[in-house]
């Protein structure tokens, strides 16, 4: 009666429902988040007007509104006791920290302090935090606080620990080693939800490190199904790049056939080598593979996008086989341990929930399984065809493929790919070329009639399809190509009369395609189609399909006995309509009447030549240029002079049919297929989907590149736990010692065996510790049982030696937060003191190394007009201020002509990346480069040089240096080195050991490294003398290599004394240095391990009161030296 009253009512209760719903949630915020009295909120004393407002700024952050003018406040609520505070805290730095960077330094206090929480969700929070802050300043504090987490005894710290790994490889890739190591230690926890946080970063930092797999193989395939769902697809990845690196091609998989087999063998009978395999014909041979594809598909699967272009076959449809190519598919059984074990623990997850582990754990079977075990993937697959339609075009593309290389898997299954009509496009393309692929003589009729209700669909783009899907079914089984032929021709009849509706032309042309491809296959059984098509060419107005047609009467003009009788006619025809024609099937038309001329008996050829050159009069006056270029070159080739005219074929015709034969009616090679076809991605990838090499996509690595000596070199056979035999002929140990924490507390006194026999005397001052680079013969040093000293060493300390330990890091890290932080025990602690075992000190004098600077460059010439700038840094330092490095400028003129006008001026300085820091504020008192006199002119080829005095606002931040040259500005970066930001200072052991306990806990940093550089040096030492000492080689390059990219004080060199002159372990060199800027002493030790020969284990320690500084020279050293 009154229906507005119930719409009302509806409405009202609607509403009320609504409200009760939300009752008891936070979905009110996004219905009015945009409220004035956030600020107020973030000021409040109480902690749920807190937790309020930052919930409001969340709302207002998810609704894609910028609240970082509220950045100032939040921050300050980080040091919040409110659980819930705190975490929105978090949250929503972590939102804004890599746009406000800066301002987010002032929490780091507060990271550290919770980092020491008892609480861990507290802990991962503040790593989660500074691990989003994306500042090269903080990035070795972030380093420093992932090793602690990593030790951490909650799992949810140590998973957030490793997920904070990538995050850091960004910001310090230099840092690689290091990373490693956390990664090795994440692989081995019991956690399976650490794992797969492991996994991912292996793959960011160094998935090809694969020796960090062989370790812990077993394991991590035991664990596999229990890893969460995301996880579980990296580490797919992973284990299969393993067992493919090291046990290569499964023999009696699908990818490895009989041609692949032999190939490899005779290449090894041919080299030798000793490592075969009996191939024997196991019973699932029968299974019906494309091996030209297969081969051609695992050649991809292992090949990167340049090697691939690189290939001579990659685009014209050639599959090489040679030697060189499949010499590395190693083959292995699949007996083997790795192999079975991988496919054992890989089967559950074919009927996960997630449809990406199902694909991953499909392309492993694909890849690995033998042939009779591939058709477990066919019913996962399968089902995944009942997701989402996203999932299901996914995992369309893949069995797509699979069905191309063995059709036989899902030949019983025809069924499933029949088309719905709830299906898009894409869905039902992939479906047909399914189909297509897998019909057999039993199925084909059953999927003819399928095809024939789809050739009813609106879609006229997807019937153009069907009538393609047809004509391949028509191809590859020729029991029904006769019935798909009449089909077709029904087909063409049909759409001429409907042509000119839209989509109805793609369709006749498709069909005319279809065709064409069928008659190929044997043209002389179906001359009678092709002259049935010849009598529609009258009906058929769409120019592709006449073009297509017309090459069908000039390509197979002479076979049988009925295309000859009706080709005069029908060029009759094509001559009267040449004018109405389209371009491409005037161009048809010109070549069909040629290749009929060639082909026709010789009492046709005067007939048809009348017709050429009545057509060829026509395409002359054409509109088109293409068409009377082409007419004149026909003419030329047909028509040498204007007397003979075509007759002159017959006197000539050794020569010139020849020539016309080969270049209108020549055999054509095969037509060649895109290159998108013949190129394939591993299964499950993104690049599978889209047919290019996606961001990120690796492909697998070359089998057996993982060899025996690599894994026996580097495993530990001594520890024997969680060792596992693979199965084939390579035995590792699966056992790891924990890696040393590079952040430690104290390192092992060896001061007292030396006091008694050190003695002190001047040394010189000067940088260049004595220059040679050719130095003489180093003679033997002889073992005494006692510490042996032999030199000179410096007393003079200049009062540097300062007692009190300052406190301007308490700005930026508490000292209690950053103590619990660091103070741990590690390999250096006194408690794991090794033996005492004998050194010497020799006089740094004895060295003669050799200090070469680096050169870096400036300004290329290629930007700077033929001016070349190169610049290093000097060990020298100016007298006039302390924040002052000097640099050498190397001006070199590559051009042909004078440059003229040349100077150094101070850039635009770059602010934005260093405000919010202590140096900012001094940097404003003096200019940032000293001005140097200009250089005038430069002859080409010459070259000078000047000294520049530089003052960086940081040393890690690079300067903005405008280089002017012929009156151009070039802006260019002066990157700083922080091995040059401090000077030497002299000292002697007792001061330098004093010194050294001073500055322990907080203040003392270590990190290991590899040096080779001392190997070369020793092979040249061994070959010109006998004699010589190999330690006292390796403690010059060593002395060499640090003295060469830090301006530092060699104190003294403790050499080991053992009765083996290979054994370089214990030799320890310490360095003394103080930061220019603020004067406190830097102090450096370096001890070694391993033998001369090789390449030896460093380990650096410095003590240094300024923390920050002292771990960012700590990863430079480790750096150079690495």
């Amino acid at each position: 009666m009154f229906p507005q009253f119930g719409a009302a009512t509806a409405d009202s209760l609607s509403r009320a429902s609504s409200l009760v719903l939300r009752i008891g949630t936070d979905a009110h915020l996004y219905d009015d988040p945009d409220d004035v009295s956030i600020a107020p909120l973030l000021e409040s004393r109480f902690d749920s007007e807190k937790s309020e407002a930052l919930k409001r700024l969340l709302a207002l952050i998810a609704q894609g509104v910028d609240v970082c003018n509220f950045f100032p406040q939040v921050v300050k609520n980080v040091a919040s006791q409110s659980l819930e505070v705190k975490k929105l805290v978090y949250l929503y730095l972590l939102h804004y920290a890599e746009k406000r960077p800066n301002e987010a330094l002032l929490s780091i206090n507060c990271f550290q302090k919770d980092l020491s929480d008892t609480n861990p969700l507290v802990r991962a929070w503040a790593l989660r935090a500074m691990a989003g802050i994306r500042l090269h300043v903080v990035a070795p504090l972030v380093l420093a606080a992932t090793r602690k987490c990593a030790r951490d005894p909650s799992a949810y710290v140590r998973k957030c620990a490793a997920h904070a790994l990538p995050k850091l490889f960004d910001l310090l890739p230099e840092e690689n080693s290091d990373l490693e190591e956390l990664v090795n230690n994440f692989l081995s926890d019991h956690s399976h939800g650490v794992v797969a946080a492991a996994a991912v970063a292996f793959k960011s930092i160094c998935q090809n490190n694969l020796l960090l797999i062989a370790k812990n193989f077993r394991r991590l395939c035991e664990v596999l199904p229990d890893v969460e769902e995301w996880g579980q697809i990296i580490l797919i990845e992973i284990l299969l790049r393993y067992v493919i690196a090291r046990n290569g091609l499964v023999k009696d998989s699908i990818m490895f056939n009989t041609d692949t087999y032999k190939t490899i063998q005779s290449y090894r009978e041919s080299t030798g080598m000793s490592q075969t395999f009996d191939y024997q014909s196991s019973p699932t041979e029968d299974v019906a593979v494309n091996c030209t594809l297969s081969t051609l598909m695992f050649k991809n699967y292992i090949q990167g996008q340049e090697e691939y272009l690189l290939l001579p076959g990659c685009t014209n449809g050639t599959v090489p086989v040679d030697v060189d190519k499949t010499k590395c598919m190693i083959s292995t059984s699949s007996q083997n341990d790795d192999v079975q074990i991988l496919l054992q623990c890989t089967s559950p997850l074919l009927w996960s929930q997630n449809s990406a582990v199902v694909l991953a754990a499909a392309g492993v079977h694909w890849i690995m399984a033998p042939k009779d075990k591939v058709q477990r993937i066919v019913k996962p697959l399968l089902f995944l065809l009942r997701s989402s339609p996203a999932s299901k075009y996914v995992v369309l593309c893949n069995i797509q493929v699979f069905a191309k290389a063995v059709p036989s898997l899902f030949a019983p299954y025809y069924q499933d790919f029949y088309v719905c009509h709830s299906d898009f496009y894409q869905i039902r393309a992939l479906k047909l070329e399914i189909l297509s692929a897998i019909a057999t003589d039993a199925s084909i009729s059953y999927i003819l009639e399928e095809f024939q209700d789809y050739i009813k669909d609106p879609d006229r783009r997807f019937v153009a399809d069907t009538v393609a899907a047809i004509g391949l079914c028509a191809q590859r089984l020729s029991s029904v190509a006769n019935v798909c032929l009449e089909g077709l021709l029904s087909l063409v009849s049909q759409a001429n009369g409907v042509c000119q509706l839209d989509g109805e032309a793609c369709i006749l042309v498709q069909a005319v395609m279809s065709i064409r491809a069928i008659i190929k296959l044997n043209p002389a059984c179906h001359e009678k189609i092709i002259a049935q098509l010849a009598r529609n060419l009258d009906v058929v107005k769409e120019p592709a399909a006449r073009s297509l047609i017309i090459w069908m009467l000039g390509e197979y003009s002479s076979i049988g006995q009925i295309m000859p009788k009706i080709l005069l006619t029908v060029l009759k025809y094509l001559a009267w309509s040449f004018p109405s024609e389209a371009l491409e099937t005037k161009h048809q038309i010109l070549i069909t009447a040629v290749k009929a001329i060639l082909s026709a008996p010789k009492e046709e050829k005067l007939m048809l030549g009348q017709i050429l050159r009545y057509i060829l009069q026509l395409a002359n006056s054409d509109m088109d240029y293409d068409i009377r270029d082409r007419a004149r070159m026909v003419k030329n080739l047909t028509s040498p002079s204007e007397t003979e005219g075509i007759l002159c074929m017959a006197q000539h015709e050794s020569i010139r049919s020849q020539f016309l034969e080969n270049i209108f009616a020549g055999k054509k090679l095969l037509a060649s297929l895109r290159d998108a076809e013949f190129r394939f991605y591993l299964p499950g990838s993104l690049s599978h989907v889209v047919l290019h090499a996606a961001p990120g996509y690796e492909p697998l690595p070359k089998p057996y590149s993982l060899h025996d000596s690599i894994l026996n070199g580097t495993t530990n056979d001594d520890d024997a736990s969680g060792s596992y035999d693979s199965g084939s002929s390579i035995e590792e140990s699966g056992s790891y010692d924990d890696s040393k924490p590079s952040v430690v507390s104290s390192v092992e006194s060896e001061g007292s065996e030396l006091e008694s026999d050190s003695r002190d005397q001047n040394y010189s001052a000067s940088p260049s510790y004595n220059l040679d680079g050719d130095a003489k013969e180093i003679p033997p040093l002889h073992p005494t049982n006692r510490g042996v000293f032999f030199g000179n060493i410096s007393k003079d300390i200049n009062g540097n030696e300062s007692e009190s330990i300052s406190s301007d890091i308490a700005d930026l890290m508490p000292r209690e937060a950053f103590e619990s932080w660091l103070d741990e025990k590690s390999s250096f602690s006194s408690e794991t003191k090794p033996s005492e075992s004998s050194s010497a000190r020799i006089s740094v004098n004895d060295l003669r190394f050799t200090v070469k600077p680096k050169l870096h460059m400036l300004l290329d010439p290629a930007i700077g007009n033929g001016l070349k700038v190169e610049y290093t840094f000097l060990s020298e330092f100016p007298k006039s201020s302390s924040f002052l490095v000097c640099v050498e400028l190397l001006f070199t003129n590559c051009s042909d002509e004078v440059l003229t006008k040349i100077n150094v001026f101070d850039g635009k300085p770059n602010r934005s990346s260093e405000t919010g820091m202590q140096e900012l504020e001094k940097s404003e008192v003096s200019p940032s480069i000293i001005p140097i006199e200009g250089i005038s002119s430069l002859d080409p080829g010459q070259k000078t040089e000047r000294v520049l005095q530089v003052r960086f606002h940081h040393h890690l931040l690079p300067l903005k240096i405008a280089v002017l040259c012929n009156g151009t500005r070039h802006l260019t970066k002066l990157w700083p080195d922080i091995g040059y930001f401090i000077r030497p200072l002299f000292m002697n052991v007792d001061a330098f050991v004093e010194k050294e306990h001073q500055l322990r806990g907080m203040f003392e940093c270590t990190k290991s490294c590899n040096f080779v550089c001392h190997v070369e040096d020793v092979k040249q030492a061994e070959q010109s003398s006998s004699a010589t000492d190999m330690i006292l080689v390796v403690s010059r390059s060593l002395a060499s290599k640090v003295l060469s990219h830090a301006n530092v004080f060699l104190v003294s060199v403790d050499m080991p004394v053992s009765f083996s002159s290979d054994d370089a372990s214990g030799l320890r060199q310490r360095f003394s240095s103080e930061i220019l800027s603020n004067l406190k002493p830097c102090l450096i030790t370096i001890v070694s391990q391993g033998k001369c020969h090789l390449p030896l284990d460093v380990s650096v320690k410095i003590n240094c009161e300024d923390t920050v500084f002292g771990l960012n020279l700590l990863n430079r050293f480790a750096a150079f030296l690495h």
